[in-house]
């Protein structure tokens, strides 16, 4: 079976986001210091693209994923926060690439201690189940890998399950043939046995017929020498 592509993917946008904020946090003490941050302006106009495109990407293998059954539909619910939370990450890094919001360093924070600070919320974390918490993206990695190595092996199993019922199916198909045979033969002789029923019912019944006639003939002819002798015999 295929690896899933969605998971290394979503690895590596978290990964870019968390190198968009500290790149923003870089861009902002350039400033703080009278330096030019020009440079690191076009690299974060170019990153943030790059995370939309990946975004947008999730979303799509997401949506294949669960119209084909790939997923199951917890799977895919839990996919879709991730992918909401990326996207107010995306909102927020932007926000902050524009000086419209918090400091990456107060998001970047928030996100790693799940509390709040200056009123920002942490939408990563509010979401995140204890099994993830606080483990890093190798582990991450290892415990996604776990994940599909176990759905690989249900998979299999219902592989291996749905063959032994086909072929049940098959045999059964089988003997249902066997059996329609054994009745078509059946049929067959009981069919031969009446034809030939009726045959010697209706051989038995000219028999008698022809039997009747005969017996009528001899009477008659019987009668006719009796009348012939009485004719012929002298009379005193």
């Amino acid at each position: 079976m295929a690896p899933d592509p969605w998971l290394p993917l979503h690895a590596a946008a978290c990964q870019l986001a968390q190198e968009v904020a500290e790149r923003i946090q870089e861009r902002n003490r350039c400033q703080r210091n009278g330096e030019s941050p020009a440079k690191l302006n076009v690299v974060l106009r170019s990153s943030l693209q790059n995370l939309r495109e990946k975004i947008d990407q999730l979303k799509d293998l997401l949506l294949r994923a669960v119209s084909t059954h790939q997923i199951t539909q917890l799977e895919g619910d839990r996919r879709q926060n991730l992918v909401d939370d990326l996207l107010t990450r995306h909102k927020q890094l932007q926000a902050s690439y524009k000086n419209e919001g918090p400091e990456p360093d107060v998001i970047r924070s928030s996100l790693m201690t799940g509390g709040a600070k200056r009123g920002v919320t942490n939408p990563w974390l509010l979401e995140e189940s204890e099994e993830t918490r606080g483990l890093g993206f190798d582990d991450l990695r290892q415990q996604q890998r776990r994940i599909i190595e176990e759905q690989d092996a249900g998979l299999d199993a219902l592989s291996s399950i749905i063959s032994r019922q086909k072929q049940m199916g098959q045999e059964i198909g089988n003997e249902l043939d066997e059996q329609n045979e054994i009745i078509d033969d059946l049929t067959n002789l009981v069919e031969n046995t009446d034809d030939k029923l009726r045959n010697q019912t209706r051989h038995v019944k000219m028999v008698e017929k022809k039997s009747t006639s005969c017996g009528m003939l001899v009477v008659i002819v019987l009668l006719l020498i009796a009348i012939a002798v009485v004719a012929v015999w002298p009379t005193h």
